[in-house]
């Protein structure tokens, strides 16, 4: 069982032998340590810094030089838009700190039936749809509660 401990960049993977593929959802895609089924059948552990959030696309490599690409798996969304409103909604939703993909036309979440009767209370209109999801890193570029500062008494 191989290890697959860093994110490697785009050019040199294409530059390997063979590139494997994972399909994980988002939750998955979250979580730094895991065991996984590669598409080809083959089982690995994933082993990443902690707080390291997976993205479609990415590359992971193990110190031998094996990869394999992070796929975005299809999964139940909530799909967003609004005539007017859009920013409002988006603001409820990240104020119940729901992860979110965001574009200028729409906001997507995970499927969840209390956010989508509050969106439809606000003026949204839903589309539930299957989709890769691939929410907001968020404002310190990652998913949790690392912040990149202290919150500690001024001295």
């Amino acid at each position: 069982m191989d290890y697959f401990v860093n994110i490697r960049n785009r050019e040199r993977a294409d530059q390997a032998a063979e590139l494997e593929a994972v399909v994980l959802a988002f939750a998955a895609r979250e979580k730094a340590r895991q065991r996984v089924t590669l598409a080809s059948g083959e089982d690995v552990v994933i082993n990443l810094k902690r707080g390291t959030v997976m993205r479609g696309g990415q590359i992971l490599s193990t110190a031998d030089g094996r990869c394999i690409e992070v796929q975005a798996a299809a999964e139940p969304v909530s799909t967003v838009r609004a005539e007017s409103g859009l920013v409002r909604i988006a603001y409820h939703l990240g104020n119940r700190h729901v992860p979110l993909q965001v574009t200028s036309d729409w906001v997507r979440y995970l499927a969840d039936h209390v956010l989508d009767a509050m969106v439809i209370q606000l003026g949204g209109s839903l589309e539930h749809e299957t989709a890769a999801f691939e929410p907001e890193a968020g404002a310190y570029g990652q998913h949790g509660h690392h912040h990149g500062h202290t919150h500690g008494a001024p001295t």
